[in-house]
């Protein structure tokens, strides 16, 4: 997302100060004060918190500082506020549609859900079970757990439960690529053979890809972040130089698996 938001700045001769929240709601907070007082013409926020964020974006709006959230929404906000991303709940019903036709038969699910508080974490389950739970006779969820998103806690939780279920999945179904990832390392610690237990991840990260080229992961599901910011910034910019109005614009995500790895917006970064 960095590579484009750049390549799109150099595109449409605009001055981009890139600002890292390092997953902390505090200083995404004090960084997007910090940059309401520098008197930027315009802010691309991805939001780490659905909550957090609110009361620093309500200060860039009161300072009539247009802005836009990017993959993750903010809630309760003094005004209504722009977003892009693709449709989180559509990209977790895509996941469980995916199990029903991998496994029409019936498969024992764990469900690695992401950060709580997190829109996409949210809307990735709530996507996830609308498919899942009306089959609840033939698809059973073994456990729902957190791994807040990261790589290790995906792999230390995945672990925990294989020991304390005493039975394999058919399936991981997870909320992002890097818990999914853990889970691969998991299962491989454990000597589970290649391709035994189905993981799906998302966000399409390039590692994933290659794990998915590799037989390690099954699938995982495009949400195409750089389209994500490239379309943001045209919104933003559009005010900004036109005075047109920015619009909320959802992005398709799609199950990607051996069958159309060359769909995947960063395929090229897979080694």
């Amino acid at each position: 997302m960095r590579n484009q938001a750049n390549d799109e700045a150099r595109k449409l001769k605009v001055d981009l100060f890139l600002q890292d929240g390092q997953g902390s709601s505090p200083k995404q907070s004090s960084d997007l004060r910090n940059t309401i007082t520098q008197g930027v013409d315009g802010i691309v926020l991805v939001p780490n918190d659905v909550h957090a964020l609110v009361p620093a974006v309500n200060e860039a709006l009161q300072a009539n500082i247009p802005l836009v959230t990017v993959d993750r929404r903010v809630v309760g906000t003094s005004k209504p506020v722009p977003h892009v991303g693709a449709d989180n709940v559509a990209g977790g019903r895509a996941q469980g549609e995916w199990v029903i036709k991998k496994f029409p038969n019936g498969a024992k699910i764990l469900f690695l859900r992401g950060e709580p508080g997190s829109s996409p974490a949210i809307d990735r389950a709530e996507g996830f079970y609308a498919v899942i739970k009306p089959a609840a006779d033939k698809y059973k969820v073994l456990a729902d757990q957190t791994a807040n998103f990261h790589r290790d806690q995906g792999m230390t939780v995945t672990q925990n439960l294989l020991t304390s279920l005493g039975t394999l999945p058919d399936v991981i179904v997870s909320s992002n690529d890097d818990m999914a990832l853990g889970a691969v390392s998991a299962l491989q610690q454990s000597g589970v053979p290649k391709g035994k237990v189905a993981v799906i991840g998302y966000d399409a990260l390039p590692e994933a890809l290659q794990a998915i080229r590799n037989g390690d992961m099954a699938a995982t599901v495009e949400q195409s972040p750089g389209k994500q910011v490239r379309t943001a910034m045209d919104e933003l910019v559009g005010l900004i130089r036109d005075k047109t109005p920015m619009q909320s614009v959802s992005i398709p995500p799609f199950v990607v698996d051996s069958s159309n790895l060359e769909k995947a917006e960063r395929i090229d970064e897979a080694k």
